[in-house]
């Protein structure tokens, strides 16, 4: 087929995530003025989207506290650096279940699992112009953990989101969620065109090969907007695929530690690679306001 490269790109950093990361790298940031810094920093070297997820700012394990959202969204708007904030909403579906003979009762210790409005409550609270909605229940790395959401928890999400303002960026883990998002359109819970991110090579998702990322590409609407990623080593080259492929691109310490071997990386450096990347290959850096007018986004006042 022939090529059909992105000429206008735009860059999201995912700047912290949920996994346990935050003892691997003193550079993975903890607390909500940690966060907003690294974001900031982002934007500065070239990000137009900064996707926050939120920790214990002592342990550095996830959390769904929503003063800790509302304190980095503050603290992101009042930056004099302009950014698209991009909330997750992925947390409170995990399920971790007992020994394989045993599965009930379940791990309280490793489940987090609540109801949908209490999933969103802080995109309730904070209006990010974005906000994630992972489309799909999946075995999720660990033996017996589960990401769990079901069909009738992402209508009622998908829902809120939609009466809320704030366009959701459907995170398509592998190909069953494609199919789901494209039916949750079909319905009208989310608008049409949709946002998508194509999480590749997470386990036990969607492999991060060529093949698999064309064939999600292939079955997306052409008139919706996409951007894909994979982890580890695999970030960078996946800039140049994504781009390659049509798409947009995502870098950031929550999928990637590492700038080379044996140096760990900053948000800001993993953007400055990318949009290295991008330039290179003949393309032009999308900044925040050319984001939002693409995709329809309001742009909140700081405090709002």
């Amino acid at each position: 087929m022939p090529l059909t490269m992105t000429r206008e790109v735009f860059i999201t950093c995912a700047i912290t995530g949920s996994a346990n990361t935050q003892d691997r790298s003193p550079h993975v940031p903890r607390s909500p003025k940690q966060i907003a810094e690294s974001a900031i920093d982002a934007a500065k070297a070239g990000a137009a989207i900064v996707h926050c997820h939120v920790r214990d700012p002592e342990t550095g394990a996830p959390s769904r506290k929503v003063e800790y959202y509302r304190e980095v969204t503050d603290r992101i708007r009042d930056a004099e650096v302009d950014v698209v904030l991009n909330l997750t909403a992925g947390m409170g579906g995990g399920i971790t279940f007992g020994p394989t003979e045993k599965p009930l009762p379940v791990d309280p210790d490793g489940t987090d699992l609540v109801g949908a409005t209490e999933r969103v409550a802080h995109i309730a609270e904070c209006l990010p112009e974005i906000c994630t909605l992972d489309c799909g229940t999946m075995n999720f790395a660990e033996d017996d953990y589960v990401m769990t959401n079901t069909p009738g928890t992402l209508r009622a999400m998908g829902r809120m989101m939609t009466e809320l303002g704030v366009k959701p960026e459907i995170e398509i883990f592998d190909t069953g969620h494609l199919w789901f998002a494209r039916e949750l359109v079909k319905e009208g819970i989310l608008d049409d065109p949709a946002l998508v991110q194509l999480c590749m090579g997470v386990p036990w998702g969607a492999p991060n090969d060529l093949n698999t990322l064309m064939a999600l590409v292939n079955n997306l609407p052409e008139h919706w907007t996409f951007s894909a990623f994979s982890l580890g080593r695999n970030q960078m080259p996946y800039v140049a695929a994504a781009v390659l492929a049509g798409g947009h691109v995502r870098v950031g310490l929550e999928d990637n530690l590492w700038l080379e071997k044996g140096v760990l990386a900053t948000n800001a450096q993993l953007v400055e690679r990318a949009v290295g990347i991008v330039e290179g290959m003949g393309a032009r850096v999308m900044g925040p306001q050319a984001v939002r007018d693409m995709l329809g986004l309001t742009k909140r006042a700081p405090g709002g």
